[in-house]
């Protein structure tokens, strides 16, 4: 990812306001994902299939990283948040949203004996739109860099010309 993120030429943190709007985002994010987990382990990690678990599992760790990234100031960070933002959404919309369609299923619809309660959807809905607005500053982010000047910061986030 970082050599996509240097040959955008140029650095999303060195616009400000782009910079804030994906900082507030990735703690947006994890603050749902908090939340998501929290629930995921209320319910307990019996109530979902392997497939689920390792997947969410997966993603958690990809998560974290992209968020730590925007928050340390990585040049591939802006990429990052949109490689896993939309995909995110996408897939925890399908996994609980969707009634069961598959092993990949924890589906909220019709869910019994499951401790699906109104928190857990919320805890969804706070986590999808956590990752759409992630996604989203990520785009922006990303776009600002390869459209700005190459001034400000470089690639490696130290101060240029």
């Amino acid at each position: 990812m970082a050599a996509v993120a240097a040959s955008t030429g140029g650095h999303w943190a060195a616009d400000a306001r782009v910079a804030r709007r994906l900082r507030a985002a990735a703690l947006l994010y994890a603050a749902a994902w908090a939340v998501h987990t929290g629930d995921h382990l209320r319910r307990g990690l019996g109530v979902v299939t392997l497939e689920v678990s390792v997947v969410g599992s997966l993603a958690a760790v990809v998560q974290l990283l992209c968020i730590g990234a925007v928050l340390t100031g990585q040049p591939w960070a802006a990429v990052g948040a949109v490689a896993i933002g939309f995909p995110d959404a996408i897939g925890i919309a399908a996994v609980h949203l969707l009634p069961r369609w598959s092993s990949f299923s924890d589906a909220f619809p019709g869910a019994h004996g499951t401790g699906v309660t109104a928190f857990s959807w919320f805890a969804a809905g706070a986590e999808i739109a956590g990752a759409l607005a992630f996604g989203l500053a990520g785009a922006s982010a990303w776009r600002r860099a390869t459209t700005q000047p190459r001034m400000g910061l470089d690639v490696g986030g130290r101060a240029g010309r």
